[in-house]
């Protein structure tokens, strides 16, 4: 059973038994016990919870974390729950009352989470919580990450192969270490092409808003810009579909996006978020998950690829990128610490062959 509890509802209804359904009582206000975690033996009653930022329906980063809790369901006979659009100022709440309910799993599904995560898991030892895309590691909390940089690394080179006016720009919802370190890779494809590439950024402040996502698009290309990467979730078919009206490129995201505008789209960098998350929950079912960073980058083609290419970009493009793909895996192209302009960041080295 999956049980999709909404924000009031949630944050409304407190404790309440589990048996084959999960069910709600009206929550006492001098109510003080919290219902302790299962603990039982094997595997039996294993119940997988996910926060998600947005709706699970945006075809982007929200649906892929919510088909990885089904992937885990399906595979796992677990339980699960989810709650959709959870605002920053109802992080901590809905994830404690999670954690009450007796989840023995939670996903909290981007790295916005982190300072909720940090504030509840110490209350809850016994429950693994698992940032997506987060930073953080202890005893009961897990970070599971894609790495972002890899995949925006390759359309980068193909970004930098197609444009014409030599200014290429990086749209997302909000900066945190995950969307930094995607623009991070994007600049470094480029500029292996084009070391004189301009490529400019802009964060939104909202994943979801359409409106938004159209300006910050129209505003990039009236500066010049011919080739867009964008991370967004809702708000992401917004800036294909402008790049197309105006006969300019982009590049999809987190699910194969071509057909969103076929005529404007060079590739994807399709993150299998399902799998991944299927992969931690198999992990914690079976006692493995432990207090660490788990990275999966193009060494995993099944969960980290670029999706099907456009028209646009021709085979000796394609083949570029597929060869640095092979490069990075093979450890040929290695991504290292190194501090510019006074901030630590990465930066690309190229191993003797």
């Amino acid at each position: 059973m999956t049980t999709n509890l909404s924000r009031r509802e949630f944050i409304l209804f407190g404790s309440a038994a589990f048996t084959t359904s999960l069910f709600l009582k009206a929550c006492s206000s001098n109510q003080t016990s919290t219902p302790t975690i299962a603990t039982t033996g094997g595997t039996e009653g294993f119940k997988i919870a996910i926060a998600l930022p947005g709706i699970i329906t945006d075809k982007a980063w929200n649906q892929s974390g919510y088909e990885g809790v089904n992937l885990a369901k399906q595979k796992l006979s677990a339980e699960t729950a989810y709650v959709e659009k959870v605002a920053q100022a109802d992080q901590t709440e809905v994830l404690t009352d999670f954690a009450r309910k007796g989840y023995n799993l939670i996903f909290a599904h981007g790295g916005q989470f982190d300072a909720a995560i940090e504030q509840v898991a110490t209350q809850f030892p016994n429950t693994f919580f698992v940032g997506v895309n987060g930073n953080l590691k202890a005893d009961n909390i897990a970070s599971l990450r894609i790495d972002h940089l890899q995949a925006s690394y390759l359309c980068g080179i193909i970004g930098a192969s197609i444009t014409k006016s030599n200014k290429l720009a990086y749209i997302a919802g909000e900066k945190f270490p995950a969307t930094e370190g995607e623009l991070r890779g994007f600049e470094l494809g480029a500029k292996s092409v084009k070391p004189n590439i301009q490529v400019t950024s802009t964060f939104t402040g909202d994943w979801n808003d359409v409106a938004k996502a159209k300006e910050a698009t129209l505003a990039l290309i009236s500066s010049g810009t011919d080739v867009i990467y964008q991370w967004l979730d809702n708000a992401s078919a917004a800036v294909l579909q402008t790049a197309s009206e105006k006969g300019l490129y982009a590049f999809g995201n987190t699910n194969d996006q071509l057909d969103v505008a076929p005529k404007a789209v060079l590739t994807s960098a399709v993150k299998r978020l399902d799998l991944a998350i299927a992969y931690i929950a198999e992990l914690a079912k079976q006692k493995q998950l432990k207090g660490q960073i788990y990275t999966i980058g193009l060494e995993r083609p099944d969960i980290l690829f670029l999706g099907q290419f456009g028209a646009a970009v021709p085979s000796e493009i394609q083949q570029k990128a597929v060869s640095a793909k092979q490069d990075i895996v093979a450890q040929k192209i290695i991504f290292e610490a190194c501090k510019e302009g006074g901030k630590d960041t990465r930066c690309v080295k190229k191993a003797a062959v």
